[in-house]
């Protein structure tokens, strides 16, 4: 009985704050901000949704390093470089191909911590993601590179 409830408790604990982010972004993205009448919110919506179609036709389709680049490094923006670093890990093991792009993620978080912390609680949050590469990232950007 213990084993089951332990079970259930990972679970929602893994579960509960994706649902959590998820349902918050939806909230904040249908809600009209004050000082915006429906109309402006729904022009607002429909040019948003013109220049961005736009944009996906006239571009060409993001490479997958680019796009966890861009998800990392919103995630270490929105929590902190250790979420950003296990989020790393865990996709180079669901995605292989992924592997030889890590050290350049792990770099970019190490740098962008530094932007964000400073070189001191930067460092901090190393660990062994991609060997080296983000405390590598720390030291370049605390230097100035």
């Amino acid at each position: 009985m213990t084993h089951t409830a332990r079970r259930i408790g990972r679970t929602l604990a893994l579960v509960l704050p994706v649902v959590l982010v998820l349902s918050g972004t939806l909230a904040v993205s249908t809600v009209p901000w004050a000082g915006q009448n429906a109309e402006s919110s729904q022009l607002l919506t429909a040019s948003t949704a013109t220049t961005s179609e736009k944009a996906a036709t006239d571009a060409k389709p993001a490479e997958p390093q680019d796009v966890l680049r861009e998800k990392l490094l919103t995630t270490l923006d929105t929590k902190d470089p250790g979420v950003a670093l296990t989020e790393l890990q865990r996709a180079v093991e669901a995605r292989p191909s992924l592997a030889e792009h890590c050290f350049g993620l792990a770099r970019s978080l190490g740098r962008a911590a530094v932007d964000k912390y400073g070189p001191t609680r930067a460092q901090r949050f190393s660990r062994p993601v991609c060997d080296t590469s983000f405390a590598t990232g720390v030291s370049q950007q605390a230097m100035g590179h």
